[in-house]
């Protein structure tokens, strides 16, 4: 793969899975009557998606010019490790005191950590050519 199309993978792929951000926040705020947008905005899902995607596709790049495709898995479960690390943060992370219902943020957040790599990983297969290990 190389730069060109790993940034174009890492960029429409944050696009998805910001567009998926900001549709799940919507039915859950409007599910819930919650509103978390002091804490969590738009601008703040959109960058934080586009940067993990770029990110990741990077990591695909730097895999593909050293010629190792066996770095691929390792990559993959490196990814899935640092997705459920991030939730960490989320479960650290103390709101305001004038937020309605703090108890119902991590219900919000924590499934937004897992959607930049579910659409990276659901979208590589359109990028990426895997060469067969026989």
């Amino acid at each position: 793969m190389n730069l060109k199309k790993g940034i174009l993978l890492g960029v429409i792929s944050g696009l998805v899975a910001s567009g998926v951000s900001m549709l799940y926040n919507k039915v859950y705020s409007d599910a819930f009557y919650i509103d978390f947008h002091t804490v969590l905005n738009a601008t703040g899902m959109l960058m934080a998606c586009m940067i993990g995607c770029i990110l990741m596709a990077l990591g695909y790049v730097i895999a593909a010019r050293l010629k190792r495709p066996l770095l691929i898995p390792i990559i993959n479960v490196l990814y899935c490790i640092l997705s459920f690390a991030s939730i960490i943060g989320v479960l650290s992370f103390k709101l305001p005191l004038d937020v309605e219902f703090p108890e119902m943020f991590p219900g919000l957040a924590v499934p937004m950590h897992f959607f930049p790599a579910l659409s990276f990983f659901a979208l590589v297969p359109f990028f990426w050519k895997y060469e067969s290990r026989n």
